[in-house]
């Protein structure tokens, strides 16, 4: 199992990374533990509650067609706010990792 940061989105935008690839990505790792990634409204109801990731940023479910145009979206919380941004679904950070959520039937 990769660690929980420096991950890329998917396992295509690892596979196409040429240079320095990261050891795993975030989607491939939710699947493995039967969880789910935040998506952009999961991440807002979560930050309306208490204050998360102040220092570090979140990959979240990206949709499909920011992900067709090579994205992902990410969030943190700076300055009392929630900000959700973008990057090329292949970056991967030291500060960035990923949370999760599981569905109980």
């Amino acid at each position: 199992m990769p660690h929980r940061k420096s991950l890329c989105y998917d396992e295509e935008a690892r596979l196409n990374r040429k240079k320095n690839p990261p050891t795993g990505d975030v989607v491939t790792a939710a699947e493995k533990l039967g969880a789910y990634l935040l998506d952009e409204e999961d991440y807002l109801l979560l930050q309306s509650i208490g204050d998360f990731d102040l220092k570090c940023s979140c990959l979240l479910a990206t949709p499909a067609g920011v992900r067709k145009l090579g994205g992902a979206v990410f969030g943190d919380k700076r300055f009392g706010r929630t900000f959700i941004y973008h990057n090329t679904a292949d970056c991967y950070y030291a500060s960035r990792g990923y949370r999760l959520k599981v569905e109980i039937n």
